[in-house]
């Protein structure tokens, strides 16, 4: 702030206010992470000014900004580790594909396959019943966190419309 053109009581209510706005986002309802917010500027009236004034006003302001800043979505991704019996090779890999998927290698042990692969957790959800379906209960996996990726556009869309319709 320069000046003092907003007075310090004030700062707090900016700041619950974007805080909030933060948890809500804009774009599907999800929290946003990784944004700074600095209040640079501002004014107040002594008679109409409050702390609700200010939090709907930075509030309003994150969400402005982050509208005009083309957001996305970001999911995470999973390392996941599949072993399995060596003649469901084809059937594993075909399921991967079809998760988005993305196979980073397979080593044969005797007897059986490991796959390692990199996949969105939001379609490894339900995993441990899908492999027991295509392995007969004979497979088995370990998952671990690797990283955020942006969602696909195709994907976002279709979330962004699930949200809106939920809405109304």
């Amino acid at each position: 702030m320069v000046g003092g053109a907003i007075p310090k009581n004030y700062i707090p209510a900016v700041e619950k206010g974007v805080n909030e706005a933060a948890q809500e986002g804009v774009l599907a309802g999800y929290p946003v992470v990784d944004v700074k917010t600095t209040v640079y500027d501002g004014t107040f009236h002594p008679v109409d000014s409050s702390d609700i004034c200010f939090k709907i006003a930075g509030a309003q302001a994150l969400k402005k900004g982050l509208s005009q800043g083309q957001p996305v979505l970001i999911e995470p991704i999973m390392n996941i580790k599949v072993r399995f019996p060596e003649e469901f090779t084809g059937d594993i890999i075909g399921d991967l594909n079809t998760k988005r998927a993305r196979v980073l290698g397979m080593s044969p042990e005797p007897g059986t396959n490991v796959i390692e692969a990199q996949v969105p957790q939001a379609e490894i959800l339900r995993y441990a019943i899908d492999l027991k379906s295509i392995t007969q209960g004979r497979g088995s996996f370990t998952i671990s966190f690797s990283r955020y990726e942006e969602v696909p556009p195709n994907i976002t869309q279709k979330i962004i419309a699930e949200k809106q319709a939920k809405k109304a």
